[in-house]
Order: C-alpha cells, then sequence, then structure tokens
C-alpha cells in the first residue's frame, strides 16, 4: 500500500481559514474535550529537539512529528519541519501523512481566529475593526490572512523589531486592498483585536496600553521561557484559553502573573466554554485568548483536510 501523502500546497488548496475554523468549531460544539488531550511530548536533539503530539478524535488517531532546530534559519532552512500521520481510530490503519509545517500554519491561525470570531461576537462586533499585529513571520502572516477571510480588517498596523519586515508586511496587504501601515506599540492603545504572534521571551508591550474593550490573542507562547504579554495585561484581562492543563503547563503568559495554583482558584475560561456561551465576560476588562498550541487541533484540522481530499477528488501526491 502506498500511504497518500498531502504536501503544504494541497493543504493550502483543501483547508482555506473559513473551512478550517468550521472544523474546529464543530469540534468543540461537538463536544470534543481538550482535557483528555495528551501533554506535548519534548526530546532533544543535537540540532535542535523533536516535539511529539499524538491525538484522537472521534474518528480519527494521529500524531505530529515536529523538529524545532534554532539554527536553521542562518543555514537557508526552515526552523520548524514536520510531519503529520492520520490513522483511523478503530483499526489505527494509517490513512494519510502530510506537511506538519503547513498544517501548523493553518491550525495556529484558525485556532485564534475562532477564539477571536467568538470574543468579538461578545463585544457585539462582527468585524474586527482596527487591527495590531505584533510580528512579522510567517505565522504573523497567517493570521492576518485567516482574521480577514473570517471576520473582516477595517484597517491593518504590523508592529515588528525590523521596520523594513513591518514595513514589507504591511505593503502585501496594502496591495490587496486592505488599508495596511506599519506601526508601534503605541497604535496598540487605539486598536479593537491585538495579535502577538511573536517567539519573544520578554512581553512586547506595556498590558497598560490596550482599551478596556480590546480582544487580545497571543499566540507565541509555547514554554514557560516565552512570554508576549507581561503580568499587568494577564491580571486586567479576562483569559481564555484552550485546555486548563495545558495553560498551566505550558503558559509563559500565565504563569509569571500568578502561581498555576491562583490561576486555578481564580479560574480560566476554556474556548469549549466560550463556544458554549457558558462564559461571560466581567464589564471593562479587556479579553485576552492565550494559546499553546495543542495536538486536538492539528487531528481536527488533518481530518478535515483529509476528509476535503476525498471530497474533491484531488490526486495526492
Amino acid at each position: 500500500m502506498t500511504l497518500p501523502y498531502i504536501d503544504a500546497a494541497q493543504l493550502q488548496d483543501l483547508l482555506k481559514p473559513e473551512i478550517a475554523v468550521a472544523a474546529l468549531e464543530g469540534a468543540l460544539r461537538g463536544g470534543l474535550d481538550p482535557e483528555l488531550d495528551s501533554p506535548r511530548l519534548f526530546a532533544p536533539l543535537d540540532a535542535g529537539e523533536f516535539l511529539l503530539m499524538p491525538a484522537q478524535s472521534g474518528t480519527y488517531a494521529g500524531i505530529k512529528v515536529a523538529t524545532v532546530a534554532p539554527g536553521n534559519p542562518a543555514k537557508g532552512h526552515p526552523k520548524i519541519q514536520g510531519t503529520y500521520l492520520l490513522l483511523d481510530k478503530a483499526t489505527l490503519a494509517p490513512l494519510a501523512a502530510m506537511d506538519g509545517a503547513e498544517l501548523t500554519l493553518i491550525r495556529t491561525p484558525a485556532v485564534t481566529v475562532m477564539a477571536v470570531k467568538a470574543l468579538l461576537a461578545l463585544r457585539g462586533a462582527n468585524s474586527a475593526g482596527n487591527v495590531v499585529v505584533v510580528g512579522t513571520s510567517l505565522q504573523a502572516d497567517r493570521h492576518i490572512e485567516a482574521l480577514a477571510a473570517v471576520c473582516g480588517i477595517a484597517q491593518l498596523v504590523v508592529v515588528g523589531r525590523r521596520p523594513e519586515g513591518a514595513q514589507a508586511l504591511a505593503d502585501k496587504y496594502a496591495g490587496q486592498g486592505m488599508v495596511a501601515r506599519a506601526g508601534s506599540v503605541a497604535d496598540i492603545a487605539g486598536a479593537d483585536v491585538v495579535i502577538c504572534a511573536t517567539s519573544s521571551s520578554t512581553p512586547v508591550f506595556d498590558g497598560t496600553l490596550p482599551k478596556d474593550s480590546a480582544v487580545i490573542a497571543a499566540i507565541g507562547s509555547h514554554g514557560l521561557d516565552a512570554r508576549e504579554i507581561d503580568p499587568v495585561l494577564a491580571r486586567r484581562a479576562d483569559v481564555v484559553v484552550e485546555g486548563r492543563a495545558s495553560a498551566l503547563r505550558e503558559a509563559g503568559d500565565l504563569i509569571p502573573a500568578r502561581l498555576a495554583a491562583d490561576w486555578e482558584q481564580r479560574g480560566l475560561a476554556t474556548l469549549s466554554e466560550l463556544l458554549s456561551g457558558r462564559f461571560a465576560p466581567t464589564p471593562g476588562r479587556p479579553l485576552l485568548y492565550t494559546g499553546v498550541g495543542m495536538a486536538w487541533e492539528d487531528i481536527v484540522v488533518a481530518g478535515r483536510a483529509y476528509e476535503a481530499l476525498g471530497e474533491s477528488g484531488t490526486a495526492v501526491h
């Protein structure tokens, strides 16, 4: 048997942002419990590390094997590479393999936009409005693309450590007809939505800057040594996470602000509670979604890609 392989280009064709977001919403509303996710497994390598992310859903089992090589960009290679293996849940027979790095580039913004969309609805907003994106990486780019497709953006400001990088990303979307420019962290004070998509180990802006009505999403923190949000904002905001266990285990955006035991006592809302209407925000507080990335997200999106492939009749590589 030749195992079908879905490459990066096919994944992009099969999983437009609206499709990926709808798949994730459907999984959570259908009863998928992120708290049952296995912890992410790390294994050291000479050039970096392995990340192993196993999961199962109602229909599938699967695992993402990713590598993180910090020295690769200087050598002209991607920092993150990987493969996803999708299996039938009942028999554990392999169904397909797919580009794991591209899958991550699709599912991460899809989860973020799902959260932002639901948080905006609590504000009575039908558009993301004025958006500030902190970061100029490919993930930042994909977040802009997904947010524009699903929620709509009135005005975009890109903030980056390198002004030329921020300008290039803003120019890309200005060239597509969006009102977009490069800016600075000071622009956060007027933003309706702030998205942080960096790999920073220190907070990227002052937590007093966002207005009380702002929606903030921080998605670059996937370990206790990484953080984009300072303790001031973490304490100011009502916080939504993918899953409580994973957040308390890995969310560098949250743990410096309060001990894990304090967060457990104060309470963290989850995406499941947000989508089911069980999250009631406190008036006068910003709304903060912070994600670390979870295996259930991969398997939901990978399963949808496999199904979309069958629906399209597209030949696999």
